[in-house]
């Protein structure tokens, strides 16, 4: 025998409202599109595994100045990577930018 249940509707519990993912490298909040990359701290050549979101804008600039070895071997927290002079002026300038903005120009690679 089959005995059903009638479930009491709940009022949802009230929740102060949620706090948007903000960049770890410059802090700007991340918008819910495409312009968010996955940032492994510790490169996954290197033997790294966890990964943070993080603006690509932001991305694309950490791996323009550090290779992968010196990401793994000194600058694995976001705190050392914007005590890189070349990054801290990235961030100065792009804390001024909307959360979304991204630039699309080419970067010669090293």
């Amino acid at each position: 025998m089959v005995v059903k249940r009638r479930l009491r509707q709940l009022d949802p519990p009230t929740s102060p409202a949620p706090q948007t993912a903000r960049c770890g490298l410059c802090g700007r909040p991340l918008p819910a599109d495409a312009t968010v990359d996955q940032h492994h701290l510790v490169p996954r050549s290197q033997g790294g595994r966890a990964t943070v979101p993080i603006h690509r804008i932001c991305h694309q600039k950490i791996h323009s100045v550090l290779t992968e070895r010196e990401l793994a071997s000194a600058y694995a927290t976001f705190e050392a990577l914007r005590a890189v002079p070349k990054i801290a002026r990235f961030v100065q300038w792009v804390a001024g930018k909307p959360a979304s903005f991204y630039d699309r120009s080419k970067r010669r690679r090293r």
